[in-house]
């Protein structure tokens, strides 16, 4: 599992993706930082090693996502672990915040455990069918872009405006809400490198 980045975001292959105009606005009354840390917890409960918790939020020296944040346009999470050598992954991207599709896997987890407490299964039967396929190579941002990896600001601006005019859902010239949100997602981490070396000013 060492190919698998915390951030940016590394999806699961098993997983479907939900396209942009899909997400829902989730009720969970809590923080970024207690849906994290509820999750971790939910994660040591179940006795889950090398965890990996990967999303569009940059991360903190100890690895973990920053609490205080800019809401990426992809609020996709993905948790990556072991139980018994055998690699799991659980992901969600069904609800427009981070901290949101972070607190459903948390609650998704508490739920399979209940099955070992109830009597009814193992933690292994819970988790059979969320076995972890090696994660597939993923394009770069600049890749997505079409654009080269020192590209100014004003080139990539200008690259993503021309991709959303052909594939942006509402008035695209050949809409395509998956592709959309792999430019969104693009673009998003554009940002975030701007941001960290200074190149752009957005």
């Amino acid at each position: 599992m060492n190919d698998i980045s915390a951030y940016p975001l590394t999806w699961a292959t098993i997983y479907p993706r939900t396209s942009q105009h899909k997400r829902q606005t989730a009720r969970f009354e809590v923080g970024f930082s207690v849906a994290r840390d509820d999750l971790l917890n939910e994660l040591r409960l179940l006795g889950a090693k090398n965890l990996v918790i990967s999303s569009n939020v940059p991360l903190r020296r100890d690895g973990l996502p920053y609490a205080n944040f800019r809401e990426p346009d992809d609020s996709g999470v993905a948790v990556y672990f072991q139980i018994k050598d055998k690699n799991y992954a659980l992901c969600c991207d069904k609800w427009l915040k981070v901290k949101d599709n972070m607190r459903a896997i948390g609650l998704h987890i508490a739920a399979m455990r209940g099955m070992e407490r109830w009597g009814v299964g193992s933690v292994e039967q819970a988790f059979a069918g969320y076995q972890a396929l090696p994660p597939s190579i993923e394009k770069k941002w600049w890749q997505i872009l079409g654009v080269d990896v020192r590209a100014s600001d004003d080139e990539v601006r200008a690259a993503y405006r021309e991709l959303a005019k052909k594939y942006h859902p509402d008035g695209g010239t050949s809409p395509n809400n998956d592709k959309m949100t792999e430019i969104n997602a693009a673009y998003e981490q554009a940002k975030q490198a701007g941001y960290k070396c200074g190149n752009y000013n957005w």
